[in-house]
This record gives structure tokens, C-alpha cells and sequence, in this order.
């Protein structure tokens, strides 16, 4: 099965703004934005001060995809830091071997799990210091 790769922003309460300007600049396709107020309740309320970040954009053009996101409040945003490798597959086993590579000497900030978007999601920051967001496809992803 193939692997999509695609650059992640992460940004600091101006992701909507971000994700206008580069639409139109590249004449891109806006596959959608989702905001943290827009998610399932699941037992994790979200505070007033997340309702409007960005859980979650994605942007197409030219078969490329350029996919966004604010951080939530009290995470820390650090210059430099707000771009992440994102790895998309249907192959879970695969997304698995290559999740647990990229842990081994790393640092894992969210185990590889279910979650409302995907059979199997984890985002883990590498040995060298490169943060990855792994994502299993679901068959119509």
C-alpha cells in the first residue's frame, strides 16, 4: 500500500488566517476546517479559549496536500517548531512498524490509538529531533 507524506504547520491561533492566505496563493482547494469546538465531547471538554483554534485544516493542490493546525492553549508553541512530517496510510502494520522505528531513541508524544479521525493515529518526535504524525487511512481516506 502507498505512503502520503505531507508537511504539517502548526501555528499559534492564527491558523484560520493562515490556512485563507495559502489557499489563495497556491490556488489551492480547501479540504475543510475543523475547529476544537467541532469535536465529540468524549469525555475531555474543550475550554472556551480552544473552541476556535484549529483542530485540524487541510489544503490540496496539484495532488499535494499542505495539512494545518493550531496548538491548544497551555501547549507550548515555539518558533521554529511548527512544522511537523505527516505519514498517511491505509497499511496499519506498516504505520505501526514505522511508528515504532521513529520511537526508538525518541520521544513519544501521543501513543499510537483509535481516536475519532482514525483507526490509528500517534505523533512521536524522533531521535533527531523531527516530530511525526502518523495516520492510518480509513478505505475511503
Amino acid at each position: 500500500m502507498s505512503l502520503k507524506v505531507a508537511p504539517y504547520i502548526v501555528l499559534d491561533g492564527n491558523c484560520a488566517e493562515a490556512v485563507a492566505f495559502y489557499e489563495k496563493v497556491l490556488g489551492a482547494n480547501n479540504l475543510g476546517v475543523q475547529r476544537f469546538g467541532d469535536k465529540p465531547d468524549l469525555g475531555h471538554p474543550v475550554p472556551d479559549a480552544a473552541k476556535d483554534r484549529v483542530l485540524h485544516a487541510a489544503l490540496e493542490f496539484d495532488g499535494q496536500m499542505l495539512l494545518f493546525s493550531d496548538t491548544f492553549p497551555g501547549n507550548p508553541y515555539k518558533q521554529g517548531d511548527q512544522l511537523t512530517i505527516a505519514l498517511m496510510t491505509k497499511d496499519l502494520e506498516r504505520l505501526r512498524s514505522i511508528y515504532n522505528a521513529l520511537s526508538d531513541g525518541g520521544q513519544v508524544h501521543m501513543e499510537l490509538q483509535e481516536t475519532f479521525w482514525s483507526p490509528s493515529y500517534g505523533m512521536v518526535r524522533d531521535k533527531f529531533g523531527i516530530t511525526w504524525q502518523l495516520s492510518g487511512e480509513t478505505s475511503e481516506g
